[in-house]
């Protein structure tokens, strides 16, 4: 095996450990939440009142998933966009420098 492969496999092994490690110490003996969730329960503890309502309300969470992935496409093909002109300028400025005035 080259170098390249080796380091790609214990890469890969180390994400997949850093995933199951902590769900086998565990035992599943306790509920994962999200932070989305931990957060809202807090706050609705503390007696907080929102300043507006939402302008739009999903009808499902279906729904609300559906935008957030098309909201994070969107994002990365911007992001993708960006970066490859910048790539772009940066070899055309490379391959054909510029001349300086006599």
């Amino acid at each position: 095996m080259t170098r390249r492969r080796v380091v790609t496999a214990l890469l890969v092994l180390a994400v997949v450990a850093l995933f199951a490690l902590p769900l086998v110490l565990d035992g599943g003996a306790s509920e994962y939440a999200g932070t989305d969730s931990l957060a809202t329960g807090t706050i609705e503890e503390s007696g907080y009142t929102p300043w507006f309502e939402s302008v739009f309300s999903p009808s499902s969470s279906e729904v609300e998933s559906g935008l957030f992935a098309l909201q994070a496409a969107l994002g990365g093909g911007v992001l993708g966009y960006v970066l490859g002109r910048l790539r772009g300028r940066r070899q055309a400025r490379e391959a054909n420098p510029p001349v300086e005035a006599p």
